[in-house]
């Protein structure tokens, strides 16, 4: 088995097997009276489904721009990783990841591999860290969305997002510490693209 086979395995197998995660707590959320509306309002979720999509697809699509969509993707697993890891973990019936092994994928083995899939196929561009700072309007946009939905609907999808707990003082200190996070992880994940021949974009 080649290189570019073992990839190709990969992807494939870790692909289906976070779509099948997902798929499970879905129906077991529903089948248990959950809100599917604020299932998909969690960002581990929404970058799983985005990490689903990249795996299954990278061996279609190439190209500058797929490569963007793969950085963000890498970047928004890792980071729900080191969120879970740091700040999350026991809150597994409140997150809805109440199923093990779902748990697991979403929260641990989907985040390592979208890392690890970074370095081992790394983009064949060069991401500046000035474009790869265009990731992180997502996850401020889902702040946003999440303060606003959550003022509406009296829920939100994280403790820490949570004004009821912890003031919006406290939701913007531990926004004001993880986006700083994400923007090291934005210029870790450039330089890991410099050995490109292309270009600088």
């Amino acid at each position: 088995m080649n290189k570019r086979d073992f990839i190709s395995g990969y992807r494939l197998f870790f692909g289906i097997l976070a779509a099948v995660a997902i798929i499970v707590q879905l129906a077991y959320g529903i089948q248990h009276g959950a809100s599917i509306d604020n299932f998909f309002s969690f960002f581990t979720i929404e970058s799983n489904i985005l990490a689903v999509f990249v795996l299954l697809l990278s061996n279609t699509f190439q190209g500058k721009r797929w490569e963007l969509v793969r950085g963000a993707a890498t970047l928004y697993m890792t980071t729900t990783g080191l969120i879970y890891v740091f700040l999350l973990s026991g809150l597994e019936q409140s997150l809805q990841t109440t199923i093990p092994w779902v748990n697991a994928v979403l929260h641990y083995v989907t985040p390592v591999i979208m890392f690890l899939d970074w370095f081992i196929d790394k983009p064949k561009n060069y991401i500046s860290f000035k474009t790869g700072l265009y990731w992180v309007a997502f996850p401020l946009a889902y702040l946003a969305y999440s303060l606003v939905r959550g003022a509406i609907t009296n829920w939100y999808p994280y403790p820490f997002l949570n004004p009821s707990q912890h003031g919006y003082l406290g939701v913007a200190a531990t926004s004001l510490i993880i986006t700083p996070i994400m923007v090291t992880f934005v210029w870790f994940f450039a330089q890991a693209s410099r050995s490109s021949k292309s270009k600088k974009r």
